[in-house]
């Protein structure tokens, strides 16, 4: 029987960071994987194949970010119910998650591979480039089964306090990715179109090892009926997801009106701005994971009405952030030049990539908190909060990117990045605080009430 974590008991610092360093390494391993991608198709086929591969990378957080906030959505009602002690309540939550992620895999499959063409279109991608994006998109779409399927069944078990499993699928997964790639690229000769199907068929392994340990969970082990009505449920689940989706989706505009203006430019522009996001991608790793920890964590001690805990949880993932920004932060900002000629050949392209990693580093903090104080708000089900947020972002990354694009060319690229972190940081940031406070009153008067 696999073991399922509470994390509701304990010491605080010592049952999140258990939780988080599994799941740290996870990502990184993820996003290892993803690099080396990027490194095999640039110095494998050329900088031209890794602008088109980049310049799909706001399209592909648009589509893939969306299964990715709306399985992050249902995993914070997975999670508030396994805190409430309610096995019922969670056997059902995570069936109708499995019911609508079914139903929207197929629909986002066929959305995304008949608009792809459209889409790159509007993004102003350069015709040199434009074939290999269409192949690159193709392949990675007609995959997003298995993407939204791996969503869900991670999420499913970091709600669960289950943060070995996804490492371990990552890491088996991740190997075969670079495997592949290699075959793909260098023996092969397939192009984009490999890189793109050896990460789907990655991610079908990975799916496999997380099914199998979900099955091996006694408590959690569904039968027919659970996958019956559940209506109201299935309502619940999706007024959670969808603005977590939502979020992700509007974050992912943003960036793809800002990868139509670098795509105006030129393709050296294109090539540094998918080389620099890489990185940016690459360093907030631990942000993002201490994000993700911060979720489940406060998810469960929502659902158990531990709200002190709450406080306690946020304030080891903010101390995470400082520790990242440091290290990661001061990377970007001494050795920028190293970073770009590891994924670039061009020299021009190598000097804005460089420029573009020193002002997001200046400013990496305000990333590392955002995730935290984010992750914070929706675990406590508060959703909307985070979806206004992604809608501050994309409206401060457009109108930066208009405004001082002229003025300050490539570089402003960076000053829109930085200026969508801090303001999305105070909004949930203030909103954090103020929920945390609101229910710790509530709490009290409920407890007082009892007493009389």
């Amino acid at each position: 029987m696999a073991k399922i974590n509470n994390l509701t008991e304990g010491k605080v610092s010592t049952v999140l960071l258990s939780f988080f360093f599994p799941m740290l390494l996870t990502n990184l391993l993820q996003q290892l994987y993803a690099f080396a991608d990027t490194a095999i198709i640039g110095k494998g086929i050329g900088d031209n194949a890794l602008a088109a591969v980049g310049n799909m990378s706001a399209l592909t957080l648009l589509i893939i970010g969306f299964s990715q906030g709306i399985t992050n959505g249902f995993s914070v009602i997975i999670a508030q119910n396994f805190g409430s002690g309610d096995s019922s309540e969670l056997r059902r939550s995570i069936a109708m998650s499995i019911k609508i992620s079914a139903v929207l895999s197929l629909i986002m499959t066929i959305c995304s591979i008949i608009s792809l063409k459209s889409i790159l279109l509007i993004m102003q991608t350069n015709h040199a480039i434009l074939g290999e994006g269409l192949r690159y998109g193709s392949v990675l779409f007609g995959g997003l089964t298995a993407t939204m399927a791996y969503n869900l069944c991670s999420c499913i078990l970091r709600a669960l306090g289950d943060s070995k499993t996804p490492f371990l699928a990552i890491t088996a997964s991740s190997v075969l990715n670079i495997l592949l790639d290699c075959l793909f690229i260098f023996v092969l000769k397939t192009g984009v179109s490999g890189a793109a199907a050896a990460t789907v068929f990655s991610q079908i392994i990975s799916v496999i090892i997380c099914m199998i340990r979900l099955r091996k969970t006694e408590s959690i082990r569904l039968i027919r009926t659970d996958f019956n009505g559940g209506c109201r449920l299935s309502l619940t689940l999706l007024k959670n997801g969808i603005p977590m989706a939502c979020m992700n989706s509007v974050t992912a505009v943003g960036c793809m009106i800002v990868q139509s203006r670098v795509n105006a430019l030129g393709v050296v522009y294109t090539s540094a701005y998918s080389a620099g996001n890489k990185y940016v991608s690459l360093f907030m790793l631990p942000a993002v994971t201490a994000g993700f920890a911060v979720s489940a964590f406060t998810s469960q001690n929502y659902g158990a009405r531990k709200y002190h805990r709450i406080k306690a949880g946020i304030r080891v993932g903010l101390i995470i952030g400082v520790v990242s920004y440091l290290i990661l932060g001061g990377v970007m900002l001494l050795i920028p030049e190293t970073l770009a000629s590891l994924m670039l050949n061009g020299r021009e392209s190598i000097r804005l990539t460089a420029a573009f990693l020193r002002i997001c580093g200046s400013q990496f903090f305000t990333l590392n908190f955002l995730f935290v104080y984010r992750s914070g708000v929706q675990g406590m089900g508060k959703p909307f909060i985070p979806m206004c947020s992604g809608l501050l972002e994309m409206a401060l990354r457009i109108g930066v990117i208009a405004i001082f694009l002229p003025q300050a060319g490539f570089s402003a690229t960076a000053y829109a990045e930085t200026a969508a972190w801090s303001g999305a940081l105070i909004m949930n940031m203030i909103a954090c605080h103020c929920i945390i406070k609101h229910n710790v009153i509530d709490n009290s008067l409920s407890h007082s009430l009892r007493q009389e």
